[in-house]
């Protein structure tokens, strides 16, 4: 497990397998809010439990957190 922190603003953010799923807009010490890519699908969505999709961003917390970059936080599996 990674750490999300304030650098993390501006990562994108991608499962595991590489896709995109959307891009950091706000971090503190543990959670990341992120902004949903307009090509993330329903069911990596929900894979994440960000519902349908209605909300502007959804938090992200570390647990859900492999890797963080210099260019993005890959989710685990």
């Amino acid at each position: 497990m990674a750490t999300i922190d304030e650098s993390a603003e501006g990562k994108t953010v991608v499962t595991a397998d590489g896709s995109k799923v959307g891009t950091v807009v706000d971090a503190d010490n543990s959670t990341a809010h992120v902004e949903p890519d307009p090509s993330l699908t329903d069911e990596i969505a929900a894979e994440l439990g960000w519902g349908d999709g209605d909300e502007e961003t959804y938090e992200l917390d570390n647990d859900a957190v492999e890797a963080v970059t210099d260019d993005e936080i890959r989710l685990e599996e």
